[in-house]
């Protein structure tokens, strides 16, 4: 299961950029589970910026890499244990489900006002203490694939109205 998308607005590019380092201590914490992630933000030039989490389908593939290599070196062919493996775990990365939508990026970038940042995330879990960690830095929802009631309820706690639409 790839998640539920949530995309959180911020009035500012530094809001958003210490919202996802909070995200990457969160989960390191197990609080919350991301599939996927993208910070993405327009700059002072109007040039929109992109920074997207580890991409599962690349680590997929070099964890296969390396096990094919170990497994390969065992049986004197490295370079074709290398090449079966960085094609298993791509391969394996891409049944598993895919990451957030690169139109979706698009789309909430070309909304965004100079100087204002969306984080975008496909969660898979989370518990009560992100959204507690996550309203000093006056997140506004702008959209989530959440049933409405849960959005709004998201939007509540963190302490915004959702985006209008």
């Amino acid at each position: 299961m790839a998640g539920q998308l949530v995309v959180l607005g911020f009035d500012s590019v530094e809001q958003a950029r210490a919202a996802w380092a909070l995200g990457r201590r969160l989960r390191r914490a197990r609080h919350l589970g991301v599939a996927d992630g993208v910070l993405v933000w327009r700059d002072g030039d109007g040039r929109v910026r992109i920074r997207h989490a580890a991409s599962p389908a690349r680590t997929a593939a070099l964890g296969g890499a390396v096990c094919g290599g170990v497994v390969g070196a065992v049986f004197f062919a490295p370079v074709v244990g290398l090449g079966l493996g960085a094609g298993a775990g791509a391969l394996a990365s891409r049944l598993t489900g895919p990451g957030v939508d690169d139109d979706v990026v698009r789309r909430i970038a070309g909304h965004l006002q100079p100087g204002r940042a969306a984080v975008l995330a496909l969660v898979r879990h989370s518990t009560e203490e992100v959204t507690a960690a996550l309203r000093p830095h006056h997140p506004m929802v702008i959209m989530t694939t959440l049933p409405p009631d849960q959005e709004r309820r998201l939007a509540t706690v963190l302490g915004r109205d959702p985006a209008p639409i």
